[in-house]
C-alpha cells in the first residue's frame, strides 16, 4: 500500500481488493491529509496551500449562476467510488445532483457527478494529469476542470468517452476559459496564480503607468 505525501513512502501493508481498501480508509483517522484510491493504493495528499482557498471560491462564485437544476455545488471533502475503475477520488470541487447526498455512506456515486475539478500540488499532479483524466472520461463525467498550479494554466477536458475525453482546451492563468454544457459559461481564471506571482505583475502594470 503506498502512502503518498509530499514525498512518496511506502507502508509494510499488503494492498487489498478495492473493497478492502475503502474499508480501511473509513477507519483511518487522518486530519490534514485527503485520502483516496488510485492505482491499488491509497492515496494521500497533504493540505493545500493557502491561496488555494481563494482559487477555489472563485471558481464557485463564477459556477454558481450556471449551474444545473437541483445540484449542488461544493468543495467540502468527499468521497467519490468508481467501482469499475477501482478508483476512489475526492475532487477538490465537485458539483452532483443533490439527492446523491442523501445518504448516510461515506462513499458518493462517482458517475453521478457533473463537473469535478482538481488543483494539482506537487503530490497529486501526476494522477490529476493522467489517472483522472481517463478515469473521469470513462465514467461519463460531463466537464473535468483541471487548474494546473505548478505550470499555471486551466485545461477543460469534456464529451466523455470509453477511452476518456474527446475534447479539451487550455488557456494560462489570466485568460478566461470557455466551459461546455452544461454550464456554458466563460471562466475568468484572473487572481489563480500565487500571490508571489500575482505581486509581481501588479509591480509591472504600475511600472508601466
Amino acid at each position: 500500500m503506498t502512502l503518498m505525501t509530499e514525498r512518496p513512502t511506502t507502508s509494510g501493508t499488503e494492498a487489498g481488493s478495492f473493497e478492502e481498501l475503502l474499508d480501511t480508509l473509513d477507519k483511518w483517522d487522518v486530519p490534514g491529509f485527503r485520502a483516496e484510491v488510485i492505482r491499488g493504493s491509497i492515496v494521500l495528499s497533504p493540505w493545500s496551500r493557502g491561496y488555494y482557498e481563494d482559487v477555489m471560491e472563485l471558481i464557485c462564485d463564477q459556477l454558481r449562476p450556471h449551474m444545473p437544476d437541483g445540484h449542488r455545488l461544493s468543495y467540502s471533502p468527499f468521497l467519490y467510488v468508481f467501482p469499475g475503475e477501482e478508483r476512489a477520488y475526492g475532487p477538490d470541487i465537485h458539483v452532483a445532483p443533490r439527492q446523491i447526498f442523501r445518504t448516510t455512506s461515506t462513499r458518493l456515486d462517482g458517475e453521478a457527478l457533473t463537473l469535478a475539478a482538481e488543483l494539482t500540488s506537487s503530490a497529486t499532479r501526476d494522477d490529476d494529469l493522467t489517472d483522472k483524466v481517463v478515469v473521469y472520461g470513462r465514467a461519463g463525467v460531463p466537464v473535468y476542470l483541471l487548474l494546473d498550479m505548478q505550470e499555471e494554466q486551466a485545461t477543460v477536458f469534456w464529451d466523455p468517452s470509453p477511452k476518456g475525453y474527446e475534447s479539451r482546451q487550455t488557456r494560462p492563468f489570466g485568460e478566461k476559459l470557455t466551459l461546455p454544457a452544461p454550464f456554458r459559461c466563460a471562466l475568468d481564471t484572473s487572481g489563480f496564480r500565487a500571490p508571489r506571482q500575482q505581486a509581481e505583475e501588479r509591480e509591472r502594470e504600475q511600472a508601466g503607468d
